[in-house]
């Protein structure tokens, strides 16, 4: 009689815990799929996996923007200017349109120009205007045209008291491409420098140049 007791103790016992844990899942409502997505980390809907780097395109360089000459304002040239009365000679350092009065005299540069260093013929020319004051105080043009450094006897300043010649010009000149072929003489003609008129009214005040004595 007691091992059927005890046999029927345990069964009640399994009965109830069976009854307990059924009624504990029945009270925890099954996870929805609305609350499992937001529990987990939001993804972006354009989100991809990052490419290698070598599988990404490389976009050529640019190549480098051609070197062009020297515009023709950004110029400066050394002019020499000369007083055959004293001896005394200096030196004029201008720009393309500028000018210096020296005394009676006012020399004015209007353009410069130098050959290429791969041009055959080398020359150094200024197209310079040169205005003298008279005894009776008035202001004439005595020279305007083209003086080169190599080639002095192509023009001159013919004043019985003032010369004056080119000294330097200093630009830089467009690189050298595939194309290029050497030119054999530099002519004048092409430049844009303005063709000899009549004389200029002078300014009231004039930049001073710094003499200089003779070496």
């Amino acid at each position: 009689m007691k091992p059927r007791i005890f046999a029927a103790i345990i069964a009640s016992g399994a009965i109830g815990l069976g009854a307990a844990f059924a009624h504990q899942n029945e009270s925890a409502p099954a996870p929805t799929p609305e609350a499992e997505a937001s529990q987990a980390p939001a993804v972006p809907d354009n989100a991809s996996a990052p490419a290698p780097e070598d599988s990404q395109p490389k976009r050529p360089s640019a190549p480098p923007a051609p070197r062009k000459a020297t515009p023709m304002k950004e110029r400066v040239a050394v002019l020499g200017l000369l007083n055959k009365r004293n001896g005394l000679w200096r030196d004029l350092k201008l720009r393309p349109g500028q000018a210096v009065r020296v005394g009676d005299v006012i020399v004015r540069l209007r353009a410069c120009e130098a050959s290429a260093p791969w041009e055959e013929q080398k020359l150094t020319g200024a197209f310079v205007q040169t205005d003298v004051r008279g005894t009776d105080g008035k202001w004439r043009r005595v020279f305007s045209g083209w003086l080169f450094k190599e080639s002095p006897s192509l023009n001159v300043v013919e004043h019985k008291v003032y010369d004056v010649w080119p000294k330097s010009c200093t630009m830089r000149w467009p690189e050298m491409g595939p194309d290029t072929v050497s030119a054999t003489s530099s002519s004048p003609s092409r430049s844009s420098a303005p063709k000899s008129g009549d004389a200029e009214s002078v300014p009231a005040e004039m930049p001073s140049a710094e003499s200089s004595n003779p070496t």
